[in-house]
């Protein structure tokens, strides 16, 4: 699952939404755009850290010598270093954020639902909004049937159509 830039505004007002029309907190009507912002922020700042990490792997990789086939076993490396949550632990530690913010927030006037609730409907918006590579994926392997998979010419065709696709999903 990756999260896109362009998704995050889209997931934390539906986030903000959902929460408020199940009655699980309650936002004053003029601090829903405060508080949609608050769920952005958390996204934000965890890309920002994950860029973090992407550099500090980049510069490991030039250090050690080693191309660039070696770049996720070196990424794991250094988010374990950094203590960086990545994949699913990732966005658990996401969600984890958000419901410790929703309690602080001055945006947010009362919580209502227990963490576990509040786990699971944040997890259910995120999970749609980040399926979005599964999506792509499928549409890209569809356009390339023509294609033998596993050859050079594949694997230039799916990247050039993974990449039409995002660009015509506004993700990119």
């Amino acid at each position: 699952m990756k999260l896109y830039p362009k998704l995050i505004p889209g997931i934390a007002r539906e986030i903000v939404d959902r929460l408020t029309k199940d009655g699980d907190v309650e936002v004053e009507p003029l601090r829903v755009g405060d508080a949609e912002m608050d769920m952005a922020s958390i996204m934000k700042e965890y890309l920002a850290a994950e860029e973090r990490v992407n550099q500090a792997t980049r510069e490991a990789l030039e250090r050690r010598g080693y191309d660039h086939s070696k770049f996720n076993q070196v990424k794991r490396e250094m988010a374990d270093v950094r203590g960086f949550k990545m994949g699913d632990d990732g966005v658990e530690f996401i969600i984890g954020q958000m419901i410790e913010f929703l309690m602080v927030s001055r945006n947010v006037e009362e919580v209502y639902a227990d963490d576990n609730v509040l786990r699971k409907k944040i997890f259910s918006v995120m999970k749609r909004h980040l399926e979005v590579d599964d999506e792509i994926d499928r549409e890209a392997r569809g356009r390339l049937k023509h294609l033998q998979e596993g050859t050079a010419a594949w694997d230039v065709e799916y990247q050039k159509a993974i990449d039409q696709i995002r660009r015509n999903k506004g993700l990119i």
